[in-house]
């Protein structure tokens, strides 16, 4: 996607604070972040939204998920907890139409949240 804020971090176009990749997954700080750890985890292929995902995307997001798992873990939150969030479309906050796991650690995180 041309003019995709993610597609562009995932190609390079755009820098960032990268934390982690695979070929298929960047972890990478958030600009704005709302804990001591906020992270990002994208996929490299552009999917809009959690209601984009196929079967064929499961793998994928499975490999999201290990990634955030590995990055709790460097940063040594895997032990007292981590919150993943993947927001879906504008009601529930979602800012970047890319589909993406906020990874949120070290801090007590209230529930419910928003």
């Amino acid at each position: 996607m041309d003019d995709c804020l993610f597609c562009k971090i995932a190609s390079g176009e755009i820098t960032t604070d990268l934390v982690y990749e695979t070929e298929s997954v960047l972890v990478f700080r958030d600009i704005n972040p709302q804990a001591p750890l906020h992270v990002l985890v994208i996929p490299r292929k552009h999917i809009s939204t959690a209601n984009d995902v196929t079967a064929a995307d499961a793998g994928l997001v499975g490999e999201m998920v290990l990634a955030a798992q590995q990055v709790a873990a460097a940063e040594g939150y895997a032990e007292s907890g981590y919150r993943l969030v993947m927001n879906c479309n504008a009601d529930a906050g979602q800012t970047v139409f890319h589909i993406h796991l906020h990874l949120l650690a070290g801090r007590s995180l209230t529930w419910p949240p928003g």
